[in-house]
Formats: C-alpha cells, structure tokens, sequence
C-alpha cells in the first residue's frame, strides 16, 4: 500500500524529534559536569552544523549534503576535509572545545580516528539508532558497522557504509592499448610490468611508505597463503613465527625485488603519491579498496584527475581485478573490510539535535543510505541498498558496470576485518616489519618476531 508524502514527512519528524530528545537525554546521563556535553541540543530540523572527516571526497560530501537537504532544507552542513595523516592530531584538540565540529568522522581498530581515541567526545549513538530502526536496529545492519564502532556498550559512531581491501584496480585504457589482461600470478604480473614499462609507460605504484595499505597488501597476500591467518595471529589465535607468514612476508619481499613495486616505493605515500600518480595516468595499476569505486563515475573521476593535476582531462576508464595467485594456491578473490567511517556527534556542539538528524539520517535512512550507495564510497551499511547502476553516469558503462556489479558483490560478501582486529601497538608493529623488510633493513625472521612479541604482550 502506497503511503502519502505527508504521511511519510509526518513519520520524519516525529522520530527525529525522538531521535533528537533520546539523544540528548543519553547524553545528560552520561555527563557527570557541563563540560562533557553541550549546553542546548539546539532544533532537530534546523541549524548549522559542521562535519569533519578524511573521506567522503568534496564532490561525494556535496552529493550527500544534497540529498539530506531535500527533506531537511533548513539544516545547513558543511563539509570540512582533512588530510587522513594528520586527522587525530586536528581532531584531539578540536572536540574538546565547543568550536570543534559538530558531526566528526570516527573508524574501527587502530586507523586514523579510532573509536577508542575519540570515544569520550562524542555522546552515545544507540538511543538515536533504536528511534530510527527500532528495538531490532541491529539486524537491519551490517555487524562491522555496529560492533567495530562502539566502545562497550556505547555506540560511538554511525556507520554510513563500509569499505573493502584485497584486490587491485587498473586503467582499462592501458590495458587495452597494450592488448594486455589483468595478471593472475606473479609470472603474468612480471610479463604485464615488462611490456609496459618496454613502452615507457609504469605499470604498478604503492606508496609503501603509508604502511595501512602496505597491510592491505600484506593481508592480500596472507589471504591467498591460508585465508582467516592474517585475522587468527592479530587475535593471538596463531603465531606469526608459523611457516604461512613466513612465505607470505617472502612474497612481500618478491613484489621489491621482482620489480613489481615502483623503484623508491617505501619513500612515497599513498595518498597522495601513489593515487596521484594512477589518476594522472603514469601507472597503470593501483592497489586500493572499493572506495575507488566512486572514480568509476565520470563526475568524480574528473575531480580526481583535476586534484593530481591534470588539466581538462579526459576521464580514466577505472576497472576492479582480483588480486594475484602468487602463492600459487587457487585462493584468490577474497575482500577483507570495515566500516569506511562511523559518523559522530560531538559531546561538545550546541547543535546536537540537528547533528544527530543529520547522522542518522545518513547512515540509517533509505533515501540516505541510497545516496551513499549511488556515490559508490561505500557498500551501504543498512541492509538491502544497493546502487541504482542505470542511474550513475560512469565513464565507460559497456566496460565498467558488470566488473563493478560483481566487485561490490563480493567484497560486500566478506567476512575478515581489515583494521578491526588490530591495536595500535601492533599496527606500529607492522610499519616496522613491513617497510623494515621492504627495505631490507630487518630479516623476515626478525620482522616476524617483532610482531609476535606484541601479539604475546596483548595476551
């Protein structure tokens, strides 16, 4: 049964009115003094907010912003980007003054703006999450939204959509100038490199120096050695002295030696290094997740390409590939993620009622979580959406929309974390035994030694 416009606004309001006043009394609770909370949680319909966060890019954060205002005309958001390498250091100080933003953007385990580093700045999300979706709230979401996002009992963060790691990403215009496929091994991937390369053009860049994507690779690797090991020794479930990581860290070396890694890899970052160099077209493959899905639309690959620098470009051709057999095990296609990001809303703002409108509206909404879909950022986090393909403008759809199809698909379909399981100490572990035996400047036995000493002063 079909229901009325005005029925639906009516419904709107009245469980972001009561989105908004649970909101506020979780935090009244909570508080023990005024300086753990704001003074007034403001309209729940109106007013000004501030959200902070490293990703969504501009042009996705403006299609967002867009959409939340054609049912909420009369809150304004604005966007503020900040660099992923330097988010906690601007966040700490930010959301301990009522200047700070009202709305920030927090993520699982021990990447930048980890839960349990801003978890005392932001209030509890769970009374909001209940008035929106309900008692059962948490069935209608995806479990790493929701557990790797909270602190305890407290849900610090909103997850709008998740991300996944684990496979590679080529210009297909490369690709099809040379007549060359996607590589399946590490032979293939050699052959690929060499005929690119013979032709003056550069075949695969990382920056491995911003070691969270020397992991993703790493757990690429480790998934295609013994699938589940990579999640197992970050938990203590096995140790990483066992022989699967030591043939894994030899593929790693390989990916140097063999030439695979661009020359002076370990001395770039990924961003924006390595992805400034593949959107300008000097490399033709990339290791990223399924937030480079969002280039495959022509608006936003266009932006991308602009901000690396080129001027009046003519849009990349962007394809998913599974990441290469180079164990030789037959265990390849396997994605690995986490919620992209949990929206927060900041214990400080004046503006809670709208902030808190604003992030349940995003990350629980059909309209929002829709918006989210069709940005291709992130696989949605409320169950059921999925992108309106005949409605995005990509570059290339003959090439690109089945590729892309089957790619969130699958990578929606996994099941091991990316950051989750791993805590700060040992994700400063891996920067070590990563770039260390990049480099050659640690021993894979050492390397792996160091990883295990924290594991065992975890236990």
């Amino acid at each position: 049964m079909r229901t009325s416009m005005t029925t639906l606004r009516k419904r709107r309001w009245a469980a972001t009115a009561a989105v908004a006043t649970l909101a506020l009394l979780s935090v009244s609770a909570c508080s023990s003094s005024d300086d753990s909370s704001a003074e007034s949680s403001g309209s729940a319909t109106s007013g000004d907010i501030t959200w902070w966060g490293w990703t969504p890019d501009a042009t996705n954060a403006g299609k967002l912003i867009d959409a939340f205002n054609t049912e909420y005309p009369d809150i304004k958001v604005e966007f503020v980007s900040k660099p992923i390498d330097s988010y906690d250091s601007v966040l700490s100080p930010a959301i301990t003054s009522k200047d700070g933003p009202d709305v920030f953007n927090v993520a699982p385990g021990s990447a930048n703006g980890g839960v349990q580093t801003f978890e005392a700045g932001a209030i509890d999300l769970t009374p909001a999450v209940e008035a929106a979706l309900g008692s059962g709230w948490k069935d209608k979401l995806a479990p790493a939204g929701v557990d790797g996002l909270s602190v305890g009992d407290k849900l610090v963060g909103l997850s709008a959509g998740a991300v996944y790691s684990g496979g590679l990403w080529i210009n297909q215009d490369i690709f099809d100038q040379y007549g060359l496929s996607a590589p399946t091994d590490l032979a293939s991937w050699k052959n690929v490199c060499d005929t690119l390369e013979a032709a003056g053009q550069g075949c695969f860049v990382q920056g491995a120096g911003q070691w969270a994507f020397d992991m993703d690779t790493f757990e690429a690797i480790m998934e295609n050695v013994q699938p589940g090991a990579y999640v197992k020794a970050s938990k203590g479930e096995m140790d990483y002295t066992d022989p699967a990581f030591v043939q894994g860290m030899k593929i790693w070396k390989s990916l140097f030696d063999e030439g695979i890694m661009q020359e002076g890899a370990v001395g770039l970052q990924q961003y924006p290094d390595a992805n400034n160099n593949f959107m300008s077209g000097k490399y033709a493959m990339v290791m990223m997740g399924t937030w480079y899905t969002q280039y495959a639309v022509k608006d936003s690959m266009v932006a991308a390409m602009e901000a690396a620098g080129v001027g009046s470009p003519t849009p990349i051709t962007l394809t998913p590939v599974d990441f290469p057999d180079l164990a030789g095990t037959g265990n390849t296609g396997s994605y690995f993620g986490d919620a992209d990001y949990g929206v927060a809303v900041s214990a400080k703002s004046d503006q809670q009622a709208a902030a808190t409108t604003f992030a349940t509206w995003l990350t629980t909404s059909e309209a929002g979580q829709q918006a989210v879909a069709d940005t291709l950022n992130d696989i949605p986090a409320l169950k059921g959406i999925t992108p309106q393909w005949d409605k995005i403008d990509l570059v290339n759809p003959e090439k690109q929309k089945d590729a892309l199809q089957a790619y969130t698909e699958k990578a929606g379909a996994g099941t091991e974390p990316r950051f989750a399981s791993v805590s700060a100490d040992l994700n400063t572990a891996f920067r070590d035994a990563l770039i260390g035996v990049a480099s050659g400047d640690k021993s894979i036995d050492d390397a792996l030694a160091g990883l295990q000493t924290v594991v065992e002063a975890q236990k």
